[in-house]
C-alpha cells in the first residue's frame, strides 16, 4: 500500500460513516491500520475478542474496532523530514484565571483531605482553516517517532489524534510492562533537566501506588531506576514495572481496571481525585486520559497506551487537552505554564492548518 492509498481509505471511511484507526508503535516505521466494514457500534467489557480499544477516561463503555470486523492494513513508512514551526497562540485571560482557580481549588483540597495529588487539565478549542488528513498523518507520525501515534474515526465518539508516551500495559503470555511516568520539562538539548523535590516526590508517589495495586495481579514485579524519558519538546522523570500475570489475575480486563485511570492522569488516592475532576474540573474529558490500543486474546496479547498529547477534531476546530499534577508544593501560575508548554505537542501537528 502506498501513502496516498491510506488516505484515500480514510477519507472514505470517513465520508460513509465507518470507523477505522491508523497508529504506530514507539520507535516504529509501520503504519498499521483497522478499517471496519460496517456502520455498527461495537463495545467490549472483557476484551474477549481481538481489536483495537479506545475507552473514556471515566465511563464504562469502551469502543472497540474487531478485527474479525474490519480489513487490517500495515505497511512501512519511512515519513517525511516535517519543518518544526513556531505556534504560540494567545491564551485567554478568562482560561487563564479559570485553569488558576483550578489549581487553587485542588490545593485546597489536597491541604483538606491530605490527597497526595490531583491531576487537573483543561481543553483549548483551536479554529482550523481545514482538516486535511495527509498532512495531519503525515506530521504526526513523523515529529513524533519515539510516542505511540494514532488518528482514530468512530462516529459515535468523532476524530481524534495523539501521540502520547505513557504506557498503560502491555501483554505478551502473562508477562507484563507498564510504567509511572510524572514531572514535565521543557527539553532543552546537551542539558540534563533539573528535577525539583516537588517533582521527584510527585513520581514516586506515582511509583508507589502502581506497585501497590499491581500487588495482586502480579508476580515477579521488578521496578527499574528512575529516568528521564523524553517526549518530543517535554522530558519526564519515568520508572518501569515489569512482571508476570498471576493465574488468578481473572483476565487483561481486571488488571487494567486496577491501573486505569493512572496516577498521572487522575491523582492519588485515585477515588477522591477522580470525583474531585468530575465535579469540579468543569468539562468532560471524553477520552482524553483514557486508554486505547491493540488487543488479542484474553492474557495473550496486549498493547494499551494512554491517551496523552491528544486532540479531538471537528471540520473547523480542534481540541486540544492538557493537564498537569498538583500536589501541595504546587504553584498554580507554574501549573498554567506547564500546560502551555504541553499544549505545544499537538499545536506542531496542527500548525499548517490553523487559522491565522
Amino acid at each position: 500500500m502506498e501513502f496516498r492509498n491510506l488516505v484515500d481509505s480514510m477519507n472514505s471511511h470517513f465520508d460513509g460513516g465507518l470507523p477505522f484507526v491508523v497508529y504506530a508503535f514507539p520507535k516504529s516505521n509501520t503504519l498499521n491500520g483497522s478499517f471496519q466494514k460496517d456502520p455498527e457500534t461495537y463495545t467490549t467489557e472483557d476484551f474477549s475478542e481481538g481489536g483495537f480499544v479506545f475507552a473514556p477516561f471515566s465511563k464504562d463503555e469502551i469502543l472497540v474496532i474487531p478485527d474479525s470486523k474490519s480489513t487490517q492494513i500495515s505497511f512501512e513508512w519511512e515519513g517525511e523530514e516535517e519543518e518544526r514551526i513556531s505556534v504560540h497562540p494567545r491564551a485567554k485571560l478568562a482560561d487563564h484565571s479559570a485553569y488558576l482557580n483550578l489549581v487553587g481549588k485542588a490545593l485546597e483540597a489536597i491541604r483538606q483531605k491530605g490527597t497526595a495529588k490531583i491531576v487537573t487539565s483543561r481543553t483549548v478549542p483551536l479554529p482550523l482553516d481545514s482538516l486535511d488528513i495527509a498532512v495531519l498523518t503525515k506530521r504526526l507520525f513523523s515529529l513524533y517517532p519515539s510516542a505511540f501515534r494514532y488518528i482514530w474515526f468512530h462516529p459515535k465518539s468523532g476524530w481524534w489524534a495523539g501521540a502520547t508516551p505513557e504506557v498503560l500495559l502491555t501483554v505478551e503470555n502473562k508477562a507484563f510492562r507498564t510504567m509511572s511516568l510524572a514531572g514535565t520539562q521543557t527539553y532543552v538539548p546537551g542539558e540534563p533537566p533539573n528535577w525539583t523535590s516537588k517533582e521527584i516526590e510527585e513520581q514516586q508517589w506515582v511509583t508507589d501506588d502502581i506497585a501497590k495495586r499491581l500487588q495482586n495481579v502480579a508476580s515477579i514485579v521488578k521496578v527499574s531506576k528512575t529516568k528521564n524519558h523524553r517526549a518530543g519538546s517535554l522530558v519526564h522523570l519515568r520508572t518501569d514495572f515489569t512482571g508476570v500475570l498471576t493465574k488468578s489475575g481473572s483476565g487483561l480486563a481486571k488488571v487494567v481496571k486496577k491501573l486505569h485511570p493512572t496516577p498521572a492522569v487522575c491523582g492519588v488516592p485515585r477515588e477522591v481525585a477522580h470525583n474531585f475532576i468530575l465535579n469540579e474540573e468543569g468539562y468532560d474529558r471524553e477520552y482524553y486520559t483514557g486508554f486505547l490500543g491493540p488487543v488479542a486474546d484474553t492474557m495473550n496479547f496486549a498493547h494499551l497506551f494512554v491517551n496523552l498529547r491528544s486532540m479531538k477534531i471537528s471540520e473547523d476546530t480542534a481540541h486540544l487537552y492538557v493537564g498537569g499534577g498538583v500536589t501541595e508544593d504546587s504553584v498554580p501560575e507554574k501549573e498554567w505554564e506547564e500546560t502551555q508548554n504541553k499544549m505545544q505537542t499537538m499545536l506542531q501537528v496542527l500548525a499548517p492548518m490553523l487559522s491565522q
